[in-house]
């Protein structure tokens, strides 16, 4: 039997969807392990107490806690560009430039954006609990989710010319113009800080990204949201892992399907030719000719239309049409007759009188 293929469209699905369901396993196992590290995570007041209690602790660490305040700058704060009245200690501004562009392929004009321009800048900040606690806010642009406010948003559109608008559909690009934000945030907007909490040795308390590698978040939704967050994405990674295998499953399955049929046709054939050579074998003999010269006529008188070589040995039935051999009858990519094209049943060897 001919070594089995697999068509490059299967092998592609097939590794596509294994590399696919591999990736949102790990990803969701991932997400798993940050829910599971939320949940075991305590919460803390910043207050009096919370000193207390890194005190005591070994180290002076809580690995993985879970605390709450309101943002309050350490010096001066950050004053929007664009309304003087806003402040904050997290200021974000980015100039987007947009364009459309010619898609060849479906026939339509497309979105395209460009990231010109981008400037963050910080200022330290602390989170103020009760009694006017505070504790100390490290490295927060490492935070998953930096909570931000748009304070100021402005599209630039461009005018055109005729000139213009002709050189545009003949590049296949057209300006469409220019998105400029600000995003910050704000002094006094509550915030939930999840990461190890320290005790310094010169007495104050700083929020930091865990050392152990756990996910370090800073979120302005409450614990719970933010948990609920977390297990929505974990869902969705795990239900895009089950339908990436399920996807993979699907395409062997197909390919065990054209396997097995195809092993099926292959025993049916060779049940079929041992049935054929059992019958020939049981039926009379064939008369040997007189003559070499006649043989040789009778052989390409009688030769196989489709290998123009093998005497025709078989009668195929329902038509009763003699025009080939047994092994080109084997041959034929579907079961009809090459003469008259109906659909063949069966085949009885021929015997020569």
């Amino acid at each position: 039997m001919d070594v089995f293929p697999v068509t490059a469209t299967e092998a592609v699905c097939l590794g596509a969807s294994l590399a696919l369901s591999g990736i949102c396993y790990y990803l969701y196992r991932k997400s798993r392990t940050t829910l599971d590290k939320l949940d075991d995570a305590p919460h803390f007041n910043i207050d009096g107490k919370l000193k207390d209690i890194l005190k005591v602790t070994p180290g002076a660490c809580l690995q993985y806690a879970v605390i709450e305040g309101a943002v309050k700058p350490v010096g001066e704060p950050l004053t929007s560009h664009f309304q003087k009245e806003i402040v904050g200690v997290l200021q974000k501004f980015m100039l987007r430039e947009h364009r459309l562009v010619w898609n060849s392929i479906s026939r339509t004009w497309t979105d395209s954006e460009r990231v010109l321009h981008q400037r963050v800048s910080a200022v330290p900040f602390v989170l103020v609990g009760s009694n006017e606690a505070t504790v100390n806010v490290l490295c927060p642009l490492q935070a998953s989710g930096v909570p931000m406010e748009i304070t100021h948003e402005k599209f630039h559109q461009v005018n055109y010319g005729l000139g213009d608008i002709v050189g545009q559909y003949l590049s296949g690009e057209k300006l469409k113009g220019q998105l400029e934000t600000e995003e910050m945030l704000k002094v006094g907007t509550a915030l939930t800080g999840v990461g190890e909490v320290i005790l310094d040795t010169d007495g104050t308390l700083n929020l930091r990204p865990p050392s152990n590698g756990s996910e370090y978040f800073l979120s302005i939704a409450d614990f719970d949201t933010l948990r609920a967050e977390q297990e929505s994405t974990a869902i969705w990674w795990k239900a895009l892992a089950i339908i990436s295998a399920l996807a993979g499953a699907g395409v062997l399955l197909w390919v065990g399907r054209r396997f097995y049929y195809r092993l099926k046709v292959h025993w049916e054939q060779e049940q079929e030719r041992r049935e054929f050579e059992r019958l020939q074998a049981e039926g009379p003999r064939a008369r040997a000719p007189a003559m070499e010269h006649g043989r040789a006529e009778e052989v390409v008188e009688n030769a196989c239309v489709i290998c123009l070589y093998q005497p025709r040995n078989c009668i195929l039935l329902d038509c009763g049409h003699v025009c080939c051999c047994h092994s080109c009858y084997q041959a034929l990519p579907q079961r009809r007759c090459p003469i008259c094209r109906q659909d063949i049943s069966r085949v009885v060897p021929l015997y020569h009188a």
